[in-house]
Formats: structure tokens, C-alpha cells, sequence
């Protein structure tokens, strides 16, 4: 047998929408890397992007659990002394809580070329509402998914 690699008319690319309400952070954005990377499909192929668009609503509504909320987030400005740190809990209740998914879901992709292109195929909305309604998206209900299921025909 020969080795299946897809190429560009092979993909079959499709819209998924997942409500972060009451979802664990780690558990959403791995689920939500997989489907990105396209490794739920049966002609996953590693150089391509295979995956599909998944689109996140409520992501400000999304569960940590432990002492996670007060682990701060650091990043450097640059400059000489420009270190900077915020807890995600700053992050949530601020103006952009959609970062703390967008950054766990990036994470866990691959540091490269492709990883930097399916992350265009994220959009992370911090309420219910998003402008996506003409792709028409299927619902994925990631509460009651197993996670040692989310593989192949899940």
C-alpha cells in the first residue's frame, strides 16, 4: 500500500463553533488544537493544514481550575527593565479576555510556518456573539466530549 498524502483539493475544510461556558481552559484549547491541526481526520497529513476553522464564543466564561487565576503572565516590552506581568484573572475581567485562550490554543501548536497559519484559522469572541453566521457553523459540545475520545470520528 501506498502512504495517503493529501494535497489542496483533498482538504475538506469546515466551520466549528465551541461555547467555552464552564469548559477548562487546557482541555478546551487541546481539543481546539487538534481540530485545528486537522489530527481528528483519517487524511491527516503533517505538512498541510488540514485542519478546520473553529470559531470560540464566551471565552471570558472559561474555568481555571486550582490557584491558576493569580498565576501571573509575563512578557518583555523590549526595553532595558521592561518586564511586564499580569494574572489571568487581570487578564479575564480586562478588556481583552479572549487572549488567555488564544494564547493556550497557540501553545500547543507546532513553533513554526504552519503553526502561525492555523492560527489563522482561530477566532476567539469574548461574548456570544460573532459574525460567522454565513459559514453556517457546526455546534461542538466539548463539555460532554471524553477526552480520551476526541480522535478519529469524534
Amino acid at each position: 500500500m501506498k502512504t495517503f498524502s493529501a494535497t489542496p483539493a483533498d482538504i475538506d475544510k469546515k466551520w466549528i463553533i465551541i461555547d467555552a461556558e464552564g469548559v477548562v481552559l487546557g482541555r478546551l484549547a487541546s481539543i481546539v488544537a487538534l481540530r485545528l491541526r486537522g489530527k481528528h481526520k483519517a487524511s491527516f497529513t503533517p505538512h498541510m493544514d488540514c485542519g478546520d476553522n473553529v470559531i470560540i464564543v464566551n471565552a471570558e466564561k472559561v474555568q481555571l481550575t486550582g490557584k491558576k487565576r493569580e498565576e501571573s503572565h509575563y512578557w518583555h516590552t523590549g526595553y532595558p527593565g521592561g518586564i511586564k506581568s499580569r494574572t489571568k484573572d487581570e487578564i479575564l475581567t480586562g478588556a481583552h479576555p479572549e487572549r488567555v485562550l488564544t494564547l493556550a490554543v497557540k501553545r500547543m501548536l507546532p513553533s513554526n510556518r504552519l503553526g502561525r497559519k492555523l492560527m489563522t484559522n482561530l477566532r476567539v469572541y469574548a461574548g456570544r456573539d460573532h459574525p460567522h453566521e454565513a459559514q453556517s457553523p457546526e455546534a461542538l459540545d466539548v463539555k460532554s466530549m471524553n477526552p480520551k475520545n476526541i480522535r478519529v470520528g469524534a
